[in-house]
């Protein structure tokens, strides 16, 4: 490819890494040329316009504003294809595959909990195959916390309260450091793990060699039973709830008028604040869960809703 023969240049691990190195060379020459010209200016004022030196310091406005012009369009022009370019690495890094692998993440302090569909899960590691799409649903126990894969060029904030999602592909089998890069207390610099990208025949042979355990949606739907949500929300209840078969994906109207798109942070804001979006000619007697349920059960019952959306309601 013709960015081999860009001096220093070290191809990344993944489609848009070598991208985001561009983006990133970019914008070092955009600062190093602007800090160039302003430096050149002070010398030249400097020397121009030093004391004794005879030269006419009248008419100043008239003189400039075509300079002041010209730079201002030009550095808005500059700095405007800057974020153009950045908008559309964004886009191409966080756009949504078909085929895609979803992999749920728990930041913990000071820790990692990786959770495959399957029900296989890791501490401070993810396997995961080479060459396939992968979408990360994380979500923090506590603090802020911020996924980092430099190999990858790849960096997401983890934030309390809500979903954040990230998709990431490897292109080479390995081991990868991964971080977290937003300070989270006392044992932030320890809080450190790897990702293992592996052929998909050695990734599937991995899963099948973890410890026996049940699919994720099993798992929700013995918690969703626990909990007592299926005396509301069950066939034959007698208490009129929303039906939750064929929800997953679907616009769900709420008594304000709005609509609402049922996708996971909805269902996750569903179980915690109930009362925050109340579905169309219901009343709000669904209590909230907040406190009572962790994150890791969140995403079990977040994924046992999804596995309800082939259902017809």
């Amino acid at each position: 490819m013709w960015r081999d023969w860009i001096p220093f240049w070290r191809p990344g691990l993944s489609p848009q890494s070598g991208d985001v190195d561009l983006l990133f060379a970019g914008l070092l020459i955009a600062s190093a040329l602007v800090l160039g010209l302003l430096f050149f200016l002070l010398i030249l004022f400097c020397v121009r316009y030093r004391a004794g030196n005879e030269i006419d310091r009248g008419h100043r406005t008239s003189k400039s504003w075509h300079w002041e012009v010209s730079w201002t369009a030009a550095s808005f022009v500059c700095f405007l294809g800057l974020f153009v370019w950045g908008a559309s690495v964004y886009f191409e890094m966080y756009k949504t595959p078909t085929d895609e692998l979803v992999v749920f993440v728990v930041a913990k302090q000071w820790m990692w909990k990786t959770q495959h569909a399957g029900g296989q899960s890791e501490i401070d590691a993810l396997h995961l195959p080479v060459k396939r799409p992968v979408r990360l649903v994380m979500a923090s126990q506590d603090v802020i916390h911020s996924f980092f894969i430099p190999a990858l060029r790849l960096k997401h904030d983890v934030v309390p309260g809500r979903y954040q999602d990230i998709e990431i592909e490897i292109d080479r089998p390995g081991h990868y450091h991964l971080f977290c890069a937003e300070y989270c207390g006392t044992e932030h610099s320890g809080m450190i793990g790897e990702i293992v990208a592996m052929d998909p025949a050695d990734y599937s042979h991995w899963l099948t060699q973890q410890a026996p355990a049940s699919p994720l949606a099993d798992e929700g739907g013995a918690l969703f039973r626990q909990l007592g949500c299926s005396g509301c929300h069950g066939n034959g209840s007698q208490v009129r709830a929303p039906p939750l078969e064929g929800l997953y994906g679907k616009p769900v109207p709420l008594s304000d008028g709005s609509t609402v798109i049922a996708d996971d942070k909805y269902i996750r804001d569903s179980i915690l604040l109930p009362r925050s979006q109340i579905v169309a000619s219901y009343q709000p007697l669904m209590p909230s869960f907040e406190g009572k349920v962790t994150e890791d059960q969140l995403l079990r019952l977040v994924v046992y809703i999804k596995s309800l959306a082939g259902r017809p309601s």
